[in-house]
């Protein structure tokens, strides 16, 4: 399964466009569509919205690959969207963490992840709401469904 348009947008809507690095609410050094700098990784002439596309597209199919291995059931395409927009804002080892609560309990613990700094952060909180609404989209999926 792939990200859809309406996922992808959730994430460049959410992360916005940077064309030099900057840190993010957590420190973090990023650039383009929210894209963490990698070790080794510079850019101190900055980026292009081309390149920025680039390196979203190359996070997301990372989230994408590791959901592959972490849904054990078939899913929604938004519930999908909500996941990838998930994993890519908090991690893939945050996902996991969000998915060891059960399928059923996805829709309560994401909501729950506002925080950064040690604060709630407004945008986070909006982010969250938009991730819910994508998941209940369609029929949510359940640990009775049928594995993928």
């Amino acid at each position: 399964m792939e990200i859809s348009e309406a996922g992808l947008e959730l994430i460049e809507t959410s992360e916005g466009l940077a064309t030099r690095v900057y840190n993010d609410d957590a420190g973090v050094p990023t650039i383009g569509c929210g894209h963490k700098l990698l070790p080794g990784e510079s850019f101190p002439d900055g980026i292009t919205e081309e390149q920025a596309i680039a390196l979203l597209l190359q996070d997301v199919e990372n989230v994408e690959q590791a959901l592959a291995s972490l849904i054990p059931y078939t899913c929604t395409q938004g519930q999908f969207d909500a996941l990838c927009d998930f994993g890519f804002n908090f991690g893939i080892e945050n996902l996991r963490a969000v998915l060891s609560h059960g399928w059923s309990q996805v829709p309560v613990q994401i909501v729950r992840w506002v925080n950064a700094g040690g604060k709630p952060q407004p945008g986070m909180v909006m982010r969250r709401q938009a991730e819910l609404a994508l998941w209940k989209e369609s029929p949510v999926a359940d640990e009775s469904a049928v594995p993928v």
